[in-house]
């Protein structure tokens, strides 16, 4: 069995200040809803300069000192490692801006249930919060000849 895979890295960062999350109400038709901005760490791009240009890109904010608190992974239809890398920060400048992948909203924390969140939000709002939590993995297994998707925590 081969030790190497092909992986597709991309990330995702919970900017906030006090109890407001910077969030974007994605409007492309593979993941739907209110979430957390980001995109494809690049070729020989470090996941910190990624993760920085890719705020830039969505938010229009200047981001400093992301720090990686988790992942979310899961194996693609083609047998890539899908490898979602999970950034915070409260320190940031500029004006946000909305961009072609949906638009910003500073959302407060006790007014999420009033939106429609991606399907799995919550779970990664718990492993930005939660230092006990650092990973969400999407394991695949056969039922009834389909592929069932169980979600494990660690």
């Amino acid at each position: 069995m081969s030790r190497s895979e092909n992986a597709i890295v991309t990330a995702l960062c919970m900017i906030y200040k006090d109890n407001l999350l910077l969030l974007q109400d994605r409007v492309k038709e593979d993941w739907q809803g209110i979430t957390f901005p980001g995109g494809h760490i690049e070729k020989e791009e470090s996941f910190v300069q990624g993760i920085k240009r890719e705020m830039l890109e969505e938010t229009g904010l200047v981001i400093h000192n992301p720090k990686i608190c988790g992942v979310k992974q899961f194996q693609t239809e083609n047998d890539e490692r899908y490898i979602v890398l999970l950034f915070k920060t409260n320190e940031f400048e500029g004006e946000v801006v909305s961009s072609d992948e949906g638009e910003m909203l500073w959302i407060e924390r006790e007014k999420l249930s009033e939106y429609n969140i991606v399907d799995d939000f919550m779970d990664l709002l718990r492993v930005f919060d939660d230092e006990n939590i650092n990973e969400i993995m999407y394991e695949r297994h056969r039922c009834n000849g389909d592929w069932d998707w169980i979600m494990k925590l660690y």
